[in-house]
């Protein structure tokens, strides 16, 4: 597929993470698109999200690639890392070269596993809107050298319209609440990891590929993510239908 020009791609992107007042709202499929995006836009190599629960709990909801997932799930556990940082200060924590004694230090845990998944630095920027932060961006690169200040800005940019986004739609849900729309969230989540898996067992891949044939299914399909994996799950799909999908 032709790559669209700059502006273009932009205009898509932003257009994307406005689109949140639908009936079938998918959080975890928008804060995924969010970090896509960001990987497709920005001089990065992955990108993660962390989103907070009403009690300030973070959880971790998006990932580019297994490596950032299990990272942002093992910053969860250990809270230390830039995005907590970032979720607790509601500010950016700028960009951080991980391999000095400084990172080290600063992130005992975090800085030593980043480097060792191939990960040079990070930025994260606040899910923020006004003194309201529901979450956290992680950018993360694999290369010498700092995020631009463009290239900052604009990862700012589609965080607030993501964040703005999902504010908005939970402003005009009068159905759920927002400990309920979080919980339909974490539950997606695991019914996702665990078509992943199945689908990277029965099509003899790895998860992430797995991850891209069922999204690029759901897409075509226009189906919801966590509706299709759930009907992976219950095996009324056929697995070999979620042929590779080009982006």
């Amino acid at each position: 597929m032709a790559e669209l020009p700059r502006e273009e791609e932009l205009a898509v992107a932003f257009v994307d993470l406005a689109d949140t007042l639908v009936q079938d709202f998918d959080v975890i499929n928008f804060l995924q698109t969010l970090a896509e995006h960001c990987v497709h836009l920005l001089d990065v190599a992955a990108a993660g999200v962390l989103l907070a629960t009403s009690g300030g709990r973070l959880v971790n909801v998006a990932a580019t690639d297994e490596r950032t997932g299990r990272l942002e799930a093992a910053v969860i556990e250990w809270d230390e890392g830039p995005c907590p940082d970032c979720f607790r200060t509601k500010m950016v924590v700028p960009d951080v070269p991980l391999d000095t004694p400084e990172a080290r230090e600063r992130w005992p845990g975090f800085a030593p596993r980043a480097v060792h998944l191939g990960f040079t630095s990070v930025v994260a920027c606040p899910l923020r809107l006004h003194d309201q932060v529901i979450g956290a961006l992680g950018l993360f690169r694999d290369r010498p050298g700092p995020l631009g200040t463009s290239q900052l800005r604009l990862g700012q940019a589609l965080a607030d319209t993501a964040t703005i986004g999902i504010l908005q739609q939970r402003a005009v849900s009068e159905q759920m609440t927002v400990n309920a729309q979080l919980q339909m969230a974490l539950d997606s989540r695991i019914i996702i990891e665990q078509a992943k898996g199945y689908l990277a067992h029965r099509l003899d891949t790895d998860v992430e590929e797995a991850f891209v044939r069922l999204r690029g299914h759901a897409r075509s399909s226009h189906l919801r993510l966590t509706e299709l994996a759930r009907q992976v799950l219950l095996g009324t799909v056929d697995p070999s239908i979620l042929r590779r999908h080009g982006q």
